[in-house]
């Protein structure tokens, strides 16, 4: 009976709060209660456009690229121009639903992002996580062990063989959002310059 009620609290926590409770090891010099308080309240950010630039280095091919990213709900517009991703990339969509269109290549679908990104353009990028580490974020789905800097917000992350780092902040309509974040994973190293955050709530 115990280990029923186990499981099912277990799966209550997971399914209702996975948006605010990821199973996450905390660590640093920033307080807990303040990082929980951050992160409900940029979890509320459903909607967001970005400017900046990505530069990617990998062993077969390296480059950078403008970005736009445009966010409302479930649904994302991501641009990528400039010598990465042969000078211009439009991926699209939502869950279950992702078209990749490539300059004078072509327009390509998938279920997933990370798989049009690996077959298209080479890339091993985790779009899906991305869209909560953009936010300073961990991805709900899975463990992750984050380290807070002295304002509490993330200062370093690791999650799905991937570290995390944020190098510095901007406040932008009271939320205190990421500027300069690095990506490193296996054999690809991400840097990303976001040089105009503006975000929305919409599911209000």
């Amino acid at each position: 009976m115990f280990r029923h009620l186990l499981a099912f609290s277990l799966l209550a926590l997971l399914t209702g709060c996975a948006g605010l409770t990821s199973h996450e090891v905390v660590e640093g010099k920033g307080n807990p209660a303040q990082w929980q308080a951050h992160k409900q309240q940029i979890t509320q950010l459903d909607g967001w456009q970005i400017n900046g630039k990505i530069g990617i280095r990998a062993p077969r091919d390296s480059g950078s690229a403008t970005l736009f990213w445009l966010q409302r709900q479930d649904y994302y517009d991501i641009r990528l121009s400039g010598p990465l991703g042969g000078g211009a990339a439009r991926l699209t969509g939502r869950p279950g639903d992702i078209l990749l269109e490539v300059a004078n290549r072509g327009r390509y679908q998938a279920e997933s992002p990370e798989a049009l990104l690996r077959e298209q353009l080479r890339l091993d990028l985790p779009v899906s996580n991305l869209l909560w580490w953009i936010r300073g974020l961990p991805a709900p789905e899975s463990k992750s062990r984050i380290t807070l800097d002295g304002a509490s917000h993330l200062a370093r992350l690791e999650q799905d063989g991937w570290q995390v780092e944020y190098l510095s902040y901007t406040e932008q309509n009271g939320y205190a959002l990421p500027q300069r974040m690095k990506l490193h994973g296996q054999d690809l190293d991400v840097t990303l310059v976001i040089k105009d955050w503006q975000p929305r709530q919409l599911g209000q």
